[in-house]
């Protein structure tokens, strides 16, 4: 399956922190999105690798997604090295994706900077026809997205792009709250250990950042996004 739009990020709920709002206005207009995990959050202090990937199919559920894989690299551990590249490279050029997205330049978990620059690399990487690959025994071939972006996460870095969310901020936080483990939810896990993630303020922290940005473009929500290279548009009336 051809994708649109593919997001591939160190931990299941990464997404759905930081582009859940997007991945949900691209899908109402008919675009095709996916995402890939690269490891199972084996390593979270709370829930195990099994509730993690249920609750990462019922996130997919509520943002409609086309297609949710998982690698399956070793959480804290994974490298950007060419064993893990030619894993990436793989998915990239399975999905053939216009755009890819991908975690923050860096961040407060290391794991995300090191996803940051392993697909970065990869994304070039899959471009290049003389490095071979296979989907089950057929030789892939070569394919380089035309456009890699970049979630904004814990730590704040100033956005290149934002995206209105407005319409869709009740189903990014129901689709945060399908990681029942996870996140803050009333009457749920409480007597697991408890992490500056499943403090209850910390939705408050997401909420403000998605009305910190809508202020950015004058709407009541938006998502930011960061981008290495300098974006172009067709007319000036295009921009916000």
């Amino acid at each position: 399956m051809k994708l649109d739009l593919l997001f591939i990020v160190a931990h299941p709920d990464d997404v759905e922190l930081g582009a859940a709002g997007t991945i949900l206005k691209h899908k109402k207009e008919g675009k095709k999105v996916g995402i890939i995990d690269l490891t199972r959050g084996e390593l979270g202090t709370r829930g195990t690798v099994e509730t993690r990937a249920e609750e990462a199919a019922n996130a997919a559920k509520i943002l409609d997604l086309d297609v949710r894989d998982n690698l399956a690299v070793r959480d804290g551990f994974f490298k950007n090295d060419e064993e893990h590249q030619l894993k990436v490279i793989a998915a990239i050029r399975k999905y053939q994706p216009e755009i890819v997205v991908t975690n923050a330049y860096y961040d407060r978990h290391p794991d995300h900077g090191r996803a940051c620059d392993l697909v970065t690399d990869s994304c070039f990487l899959a471009g290049l026809p003389r490095i071979e690959t296979m989907d089950y025994i057929q030789k892939q071939q070569s394919w380089r997205p035309r456009l890699l972006l970049h979630l904004i996460q814990d730590t704040y870095i100033k956005p290149d792009i934002v995206v209105d969310i407005s319409e869709f901020i009740d189903q990014k936080l129901e689709a945060i709250r399908a990681y029942k483990t996870q996140f803050f939810v009333e009457g749920v896990n409480i007597d697991d250990p408890q992490t500056y993630i499943s403090n209850p303020a910390f939705m408050d922290v997401i909420v403000g950042r998605s009305r910190e940005f809508g202020k950015s473009i004058q709407v009541q929500h938006a998502e930011g996004f960061l981008c290495k290279k300098i974006l172009g548009v067709d007319s000036f009336f295009d921009l916000r």
